[in-house]
């Protein structure tokens, strides 16, 4: 409860806000500006909504009256709150008529504050709160803050206008809130410490408060944000002291489970008790709340369940058992599987497993929870079908365990022969089909090759999961080797074979690679609508498939980034790297590499090197092969070393790092770094030329390299091929020349969206910028699309503006919505830094943009 203080300006005692509070316009200024003569704060305990009422009352009009009333949650009698409430308003009676008739004639604009209404249901309370609601005053606003909602006329309150409902989520600190209220103590790690708050807590008021408890090293990531006996404590005073024993020990159990609703709490505690008890549950505020945004499903608020899971719990084995058997009825495979795991009742686990698909690894923690299973109980139990050791090597090779894939692999041996010619055929192509993304994951490409065609060969057609995935590692190889007509080809074959089946999952892992074919051919933006629409097609499943959402994020992370999209990438990158490190996925290295790179790209190269360190050591903590990291490692680090400088580190790295990708013995690069090796030779070429500037090969060999791509259309690392030439030239004395394939480089940076590589360009050579600025006119570089470029569909729009047609016209000759065009039409505007069509339409004259 808010402290109470004598107030200067009011009479009698008014509420004391914190030392630590934090004023909350976004809360207050609605409440303060809303009309209705009702405003409700329904949340649970520790919510801040006596806080946010004192911060209210405290801005009360001078010219009117303010009462403040603490009921502290108590089961008052009607007639002991009609005493309390004639009291606080200065009446003589208190008898139910009086007050009802004085609160019908007040004269006076008044604000009646209620903090902390009863917290157990009270009908004779309730009632006399409903009677009072519907006669006062409409100069008397009511202010009511509680944790459980009356059961008043709220629907007739709220057609008349009259109620103002603050959201209980609303409620809930943000990340910018918290880093405001640690600003004045870690001014430097206020953000990172906020963003580990919000993530323990929820932002639930009471949570931060006790995390902001602990001011100790705010630096380490280890050290548990907030006071588990605090909290516990908390709880116990809260929550559990009021209620029986029986609400009690169900709440404890809803805790332990990852979701419930009322039909399982019928199964765990009887039928039709255990649905009252959810009901009660929730009418009382118990921190329950919706699942994933479902309609069915419910959860305990995260911050609670995680502290529970942690405590001792001996009755804890038969309630999972017991919520095993309900998702087995429910066939319901996954959530039966974890609760076996829960109960350690691991054989039924295990005899679980044969109704789980490939697409259960795309599943929240499924992968964890197989590779947990598999270490504790090892290879007797867990692979003892052909179908059990497909699903544990696809979760070691999931999350790069390629040593304890290969020792699974080998178990298929114990099922031959099997039984017909046709059931052995079936299982030396399954064994082909894992041994070759095996070797695919290595980087040994002909030999993993040969074993996807042979396994396509003889896989029988239902088996289309191994079909797919067979599919899959074709496209990216033949992506790896710059083939890409060939990747389209296999890419187009998987995603007919996936929709066919009706899988979102494997329809999702296919659209990655054809993500990354749109990627290397130039079209980001394209890319990124497709991993848009399959992002939504995905949130749209019951289950979320988290890892796969995850792998998505971060590849939508590097094409906002290849575009120059920093605040969108920083977003991405830090979905996915959070879903990856939850999924045990190897791709998490991507997420920091991504973030490496924005780090770089603001010149703070000391955090950049920071992230690549964080990535190594849990590639290693992982026992993830160095195969899977080590090269891109270097070369990322190589790239922040050139642009700092310091080309001597940049060439002994890349020249050590490229003979593992050259030569008899030459390794593949990681399936998600296509153009790895071309990276790696163009930056040592650069290295040299720093070096020795009079290197005479150099802008031979870059050119090459250009031109390789380009023919086999790669534009996206031609782009980068041609800016590298640029470089070469400049750094060769060759100034004019470099100038000229500067500008060249640059109208295909606008033709393909590489913003970045051109920022990453002018981190290394500043100066060749600014001789460009003094050669060339400025009309000359804007019209290069440096800044503000316009995309080929803007172009189409504006050539049809300056014909002088309407914009509906201007949708149907392009077969757009009208919306579409406004949009267009809106960006157009601010490329160019015009307000009006007719000045859009001179000022691209001007620059040659349209005729």
């Amino acid at each position: 409860m808010t402290a109470m203080t004598p107030c200067l300006d009011r009479s009698g005692f008014l509420p004391r806000l914190s030392s630590h509070h934090l004023s909350r316009a976004r809360l207050s200024e609605p409440l303060l500006a809303s009309t209705a003569r009702v405003k409700l704060l329904c949340a649970p305990a520790g919510s801040g909504k006596s806080a946010l009422l004192a911060e209210c009352l405290l801005q009360a009009p001078a010219q009117c009256r303010v009462h403040w009333l603490p009921l502290s949650g108590e089961a008052w009698s009607a007639a002991d709150f009609r005493h309390r409430l004639a009291e606080t308003l200065g009446l003589a009676s208190s008898d139910e008529a009086g007050l009802l008739s004085c609160l019908a004639r007040l004269q006076t604009p008044t604000w009646l504050f209620l903090d902390d209404y009863c917290r157990l249901p009270n009908p004779e309370l309730d009632l006399l709160l409903d009677r009072m609601l519907a006669i006062s005053s409409p100069i008397l606003t009511w202010w009511l803050g509680a944790r459980r909602r009356p059961p008043c006329n709220w629907p007739r309150l709220l057609l008349d206008d009259e109620l103002y409902e603050c959201e209980s989520t609303s409620l809930a600190f943000t990340s910018g809130e918290v880093e405001q209220i640690l600003q004045p103590w870690v001014p430097e790690q206020a953000s990172k410490v906020a963003s580990r708050i919000i993530l323990r807590t929820g932002g639930w008021c009471a949570g931060v408060r006790i995390a902001l408890l602990q001011k100790c090293d705010w630096s380490r990531q280890d050290k548990p944000l907030g006071r588990a006996d605090t909290l516990l404590d908390y709880l116990e005073h809260e929550l559990f002291s009021s209620l029986t024993p029986e609400l009690s020990e169900a709440w404890r159990v809803l805790a332990h489970l990852p979701r419930f609703n009322a039909r399982l709490c019928d199964h765990l505690f009887g039928a039709g008790e255990g649905a009252q008890y959810l009901r009660t549950l929730q009418a009382l505020g118990c921190f329950i709340e919706p699942w994933q945004d479902s309609t069915d499903w419910l959860q305990i608020f995260t911050p609670f369940s995680q502290l529970l899971r942690d405590e001792q719990w001996p009755s804890g084995r038969s309630w999972h058992r017991r919520a095993c058997q309900w998702f087995c009825a429910e066939q319901d495979w996954k959530s039966a599987f974890e609760q076996a795991l829960l109960a350690e009742e691991y054989e039924v686990a295990v005899s679980l497993l044969q109704h789980f698909s490939f697409e259960h690894l795309f599943e929240e923690q499924t992968v964890v929870l197989l590779l947990r299973l598999h270490e504790q109980q090892g290879e007797e139990l867990t692979l003892g079908s052909p179908q059990l050791v497909g699903l544990i090597t696809a979760a070691l090779l999931f999350a790069g365990r390629f040593e304890q894939a290969n020792a699974c692999i080998a178990h298929l041996a114990y099922f031959t022969p099997q039984p017909s010619a046709l059931l052995q055929r079936q299982l030396i192509a399954r064994w082909q089909a894992l041994q070759g993304w095996l070797l695919h994951l290595q980087g040994r490409m002909e030999t993993s090759r040969a074993h996807f065609l042979e396994a396509l060969s003889a896989l029988d057609p239902e088996c289309w999961t191994a079909r797919l995935m067979c599919l899959s590692g074709l496209t990216q190889q033949a992506l790896l080797r710059g083939e890409l007509d060939v990747a389209q080809a296999h890419n187009r074959e998987a995603l007919c074979l996936a929709r066919a089946r009706g899988s979102l999952v494997f329809e999702g892992l296919m659209e990655l690679d054809h993500a990354q074919l749109l990627e290397q051919r130039g079209a980001p933006a394209r890319a990124e609508s497709l991993l848009l629409n399959v992002h939504e097609l995905l949130c749209q499943q019951g289950d979320r498939p988290t890892p796969l959402l995850g792998r998505i994020a971060l590849r939508r992370g590097r094409l906002a980034l290849c575009m120059g999209q920093e605040e969108r990438a920083t977003e991405f990158f830090q979905h996915g790297l959070d879903d990856c490190l939850r999924s045990h996925d190897k791709r998490v290295l991507y997420g920091f590499l991504g973030q490496a790179q924005l780090a770089a790209n603001q010149g703070d190269y000391a955090q950049a090197f920071v992230r690549l360190r964080d990535a190594e050591r849990l590639m290693q903590q992982r026992q993830i092969p160095d195969t899977v990291y080590r090269g891109v490692l270097l070369q990322v680090s190589s790239h922040f070393w050139l642009q700092q400088g310091r080309p001597e580190l940049a060439r002994e790295a890349l020249s050590r790092v490229l003979k593992h990708y050259r030569g008899p013995r030459a390794r593949q690069a990681p399936p998600a770094t296509l153009e790895l090796i071309p990276r790696i030779e163009y930056l040592l070429i650069l290295a040299r030329v720093r070096l020795a500037p009079q290197m005479s090969d150099a802008t031979a060999q870059l050119e090459f390299l250009m031109t390789h791509a380009q023919a086999r259309g790669m534009w996206a690392l031609a782009t980068e091929l041609q800016l590298a030439v640029a470089e070469a030239l400049w750094l060769a004395g060759r100034t004019e020349q470099s100038i000229g394939m500067l500008q060249e480089g640059v109208c295909s940076v606008e033709r393909y969206q590489g913003q970045q590589v051109l920022r990453e360009l002018r981190q290394r050579q500043g100066a060749l910028f600014e001789a460009r600025s003094s050669v060339l006119p400025d009309e000359l570089i804007l019209r290069s699309g440096e800044t503000g470029a316009l995309s080929q569909r803007e172009r189409q729009v504006l050539e049809l503006i300056a014909l002088g047609h309407s914009n509906q016209q201007i949708a149907d000759a392009l077969f757009i919505s009208l919306h579409t065009v406004k949009t267009h039409a809106r960006r157009i505007h601010g490329k160019l830094g015009v307000e009006r069509r007719t000045q859009a339409v001179a000022k691209a004259k001007l620059l040659g943009l349209c005729s």
